[in-house]
């Protein structure tokens, strides 16, 4: 498995100050998601939880929904200089009667860390028709709670105390449980990973929970969570207004600016207890 954080002498100035010190970074590297033997796309990650990250791809993408459509993920061996194996290729094997992806998933060129739909060979191909409905999920939470996720998010990033470089998406229970973390410097990737551990831990859909991403909220972001079932976003910065578009109109509840002790809800706030009844 490659190193997922690296160290590198810096100058540091400090005003006047000049010190030579070393600095921790945070691994990118391309990841080659395979479907039976077949590339279907090159994504630049932090490596760690791949198999995650492979699968939550898939479920993002519509090409699976339940674990048991997963009959295994497996390192293919790599092209290292001295033969030896990168972990940078990942193959799934789909079980039996499981379609395989539709050619117009495929990516033209790589998927950079900061944008998953960048070199999609089909715009078409983003509009994935989510499985589950969200619309009439119970969930319910207490606003004091939403507004405590983000210390718990960052009380948990381990890697990112040590590097400050990269994204985050958890996974909160209604009464503010961390279920599930998962970090990477792109936050589609982060997202991905999450929700690939709950597929393979049998957790799809994600009813009654919570999703937190460290970012902002794109409209990407909001279809990968619908695809796995998740009823409410929540988001550090700002949402996009396709974003709150997809998420009215599928009965989503979407948060953005939720930090110090604060945020806006754009869609379904009978989800926030207490905002029932506003108008």
């Amino acid at each position: 498995m490659g190193r997922v954080t690296s160290r590198r002498r810096v100058i540091r100035l400090a005003g006047p100050g000049v010190t030579v010190r070393p600095d921790t970074l945070v691994a990118e590297e391309p990841l080659e998601i395979r479907v039976a033997g077949r590339p279907l796309t090159v994504t630049m990650r932090t490596p760690g939880h791949d198999f995650d990250l492979a699968a939550g791809f898939l479920v993002s993408e519509g090409v699976v929904r339940r674990s048991d459509e997963v009959a295994g993920i497996r390192y293919c061996a790599g092209a290292g200089d001295d033969g030896g194996n990168t972990y940078n290729v990942v193959d799934v094997v789909l079980s039996p009667g499981v379609p395989a992806p539709d050619p117009s998933l495929e990516r033209n060129f790589y998927t950079t860390s900061s944008c998953g739909l960048c070199g999609k060979a089909s715009l078409d191909a983003v509009r994935t028709t989510a499985v589950w409905s969200v619309r009439d999920d119970p969930l319910l939470v207490g606003p004091a709670i939403v507004a405590e996720l983000p210390d718990r998010l960052r009380a948990a990033q381990q890697i990112f105390a040590r590097t400050g470089g990269l994204h985050a998406a958890g996974l909160f229970s209604a009464d503010g449980r961390l279920l599930c973390l998962r970090e990477d410097v792109g936050r589609h990737n982060a997202v991905d990973k999450l929700i690939g551990a709950a597929l393979l831990n049998n957790l799809t859909p994600l009813e009654n929970s919570l999703m937190l991403v460290s970012g902002r909220a794109s409209f990407e972001l909001v279809q990968k969570a619908l695809m796995a079932g998740v009823p409410v976003l929540a988001a550090v910065g700002a949402p996009s207004s396709l974003a709150v578009s997809t998420a009215e109109r599928c009965g989503m509840t979407l948060i953005g600016f939720l930090r110090d002790g604060r945020f806006n809800v754009y869609t379904h706030r009978h989800r926030i207890i207490g905002l029932e009844g506003l108008t």
